[in-house]
């Protein structure tokens, strides 16, 4: 199993990103999908995530100006990223707790990161 995140980028404040998140191989269902983020010095932390049901739950710091949805037939996550402050600059992860097909086991699986800089 793959994850293959993209749609990072630099952005002023109050602008917007999309960012994608793709997984591929033996996949039998995809349970829930995170993004986290790191920024320089702090934490990973989680920024969103939304189950296979559609129940979806943000941080603080995002609700109101980020949206996660999926699309079911492409296993492809997004984050709908508006309203950017110079606080959201980071490193953007997508992850997935996913059941594979063979062998058929339960796994946590990470793509690469993908920056995200807001700044003027």
């Amino acid at each position: 199993v793959q994850l293959q995140a993209s749609g990072g980028g630099l952005v002023q404040p109050g602008g917007s990103l999309r960012l994608s998140c793709a997984a591929s191989g033996s996949i039998a269902s995809i349970n829930v999908m995170n993004w986290d983020r790191q920024a320089p010095g702090n934490q990973r932390e989680l920024v969103a995530s939304i189950t296979s049901g559609g129940s979806t739950n943000y941080a603080d710091s995002v609700k109101g100006r980020f949206t996660i949805s999926k699309d079911n037939a492409k296993n492809t996550v997004y984050l709908q990223m508006n309203s950017l402050k110079p606080e959201d600059t980071a490193v953007y992860y997508c992850n997935a707790d996913i059941t594979t097909l063979y062998p058929p086991t339960v796994g946590n699986y990470w793509g690469q990161g993908t920056q995200v800089t807001v700044s003027s």
